[in-house]
């Protein structure tokens, strides 16, 4: 595979920008080699610059679940530009956006728009500091809430250990307002809970994790926090950035049938554009400024461009409910290929999924956990990803990443991924 022009691009790049990329995960560090610039994408293909064409697998991280450059979308962007880019002012827009949302989310019933995934979470864990007027929060070992500081946070031996720091930068102070606890563990939550009784202002929780590759909530888990937080009057957050519109049109909370007091969502919501928003309950939300004392603003926050490209996107995912059907039987059909490779190769392998979101973990234990995803082979996982490079398949450059499957996969292509994977597992078994 000829990859000069990435190549050198990635050298030019890492003159200006640190590492070459802009984003961490972008990097193939995790799997050796150097990554690629992507010229185009169109349907279920990215192009790099040189010309190599792949099926991908990531989906810009979750929302081209329509496939790339879809026309509907696109048109929608190109008719709003010709009105400007920018008006940092309110629009018709985010009025039709924030109506749409609240009625396919029912436990939104406010909304407010923001520029990211990260600004949506530290502004829902701003609002439930302010809305309790407690300091703490409760996250989840290996689940990521964008780069917010109180997130950054590396989980302690103990289910009441305090938080370490997990970056540079981030102070003791704030990494002290951070618990960590074990995902699927409802007892660590509530010996969390016991041990800072009255100081917990919200539990912020992937509710189906997709950054320590996919890890299922476990039946009971998601209720029990529910109950917790009840019980204690802790605001409950479902990051619903990877999830939300993805896994239905309600969202991981309506498959799994758990309301939270507040969701963020991202991605997704601007048809692939940058965007956020965060929202919930109607008494929580009115102590977002102006209506409350809890300050959040952006000037590009409900961007009309931004909201233009989210509005036709999930317009078209609410009046189109085989989308999520073609997506859980093309998903299913390729899973179930690579379960029956695994086994007829004759190596270690769990793949985890719901939906049209999966990871093929290089562990024969099951993945329930950070601490069980660990256990996966992450050598083996880099020389995987690079055989499916060559094969022609795109997929995240780590083990502790979930894959997305978008409508422009169809059974030839589902086929097609499937031998990919059984000639990748063979060139590492051969090359072990």
């Amino acid at each position: 595979m000829n990859t000069e022009k990435s190549h050198k691009l990635f050298e030019r790049a890492k003159n200006v920008i640190p590492g070459g990329v802009n984003s961490p995960v972008r990097a193939f560090r995790a799997v050796g080699g150097n990554p690629l610039f992507i010229k185009k994408a169109e349907g279920a293909y990215l192009i790099d610059e040189d010309d190599n064409k792949y099926i991908e697998l990531i989906n810009s991280w979750g929302p081209m679940i329509l496939g790339h450059a879809n026309k509907d979308i696109q048109d929608a962007v190109c008719e709003a530009v010709k009105d400007s880019l920018s008006f940092g002012a309110p629009g018709e827009r985010e009025v039709l956006m924030a109506e749409l949302i609240t009625s396919m989310i029912p436990s939104i019933e406010k909304v407010r728009m923001v520029s990211s995934g990260t600004e949506a979470t530290m502004a829902a864990v701003r609002l439930a500091r302010g809305y309790t007027n407690r300091a703490k929060i409760v996250k989840f070992e290996g689940c990521y809430h964008g780069h917010g500081d109180s997130f950054l946070i590396a989980a302690g031996s103990g289910a009441i250990t305090l938080g370490v720091p997990d970056s540079p930068g981030v102070t003791q102070g704030v990494a002290n307002d951070t618990l960590t606890a074990p995902f699927n563990n409802l007892k660590a939550v509530q010996d969390l809970a016991a041990a800072n009784k009255g100081q917990i202002a919200a539990i912020i929780i992937e509710p189906v994790a997709g950054n320590m590759g996919l890890v299922l909530p476990d039946g009971g888990f998601l209720q029990g926090l529910r109950t917790l937080c009840d019980n204690e009057g802790i605001v409950l957050i479902f990051d619903e950035v990877m999830t939300g519109f993805r896994l239905s049109k309600g969202g991981a909370q309506q498959i799994l049938n758990v309301k939270p007091d507040l969701t963020t969502l991202g991605k997704i919501i601007g048809g692939g554009m940058p965007v956020g928003a965060y929202g919930g309950r109607k008494e929580i939300m009115d102590f977002v400024s102006p209506s409350g004392p809890v300050y959040q603003a952006g000037t590009l926050s409900g961007n009309p461009v931004a909201m233009a490209a989210g509005l036709a996107m999930l317009n078209y995912l609410n009046t189109h409910p085989e989308v999520y059907t073609h997506l859980e039987k093309i998903t299913a059909k390729i899973c179930e290929g690579f379960e029956k490779n695994l086994k007829e190769l004759g190596i270690k392998g769990t793949v985890n999924r719901i939906g049209s979101m999966f990871t093929l973990f290089f562990t024969d234990q099951t993945v329930i956990d950070f601490e069980t995803a660990k256990t996966s082979d992450t050598t083996l996982f880099g020389k995987y990803f690079r055989a499916m490079l060559e094969e022609g398949v795109y997929l995240a450059p780590s083990q502790y990443e979930s894959l997305f499957i978008s409508t422009a996969i169809n059974e030839e292509l589902a086929e097609k991924i499937i031998k990919a994977n059984y000639k990748a597992l063979k060139a590492v078994l051969q090359n072990a």
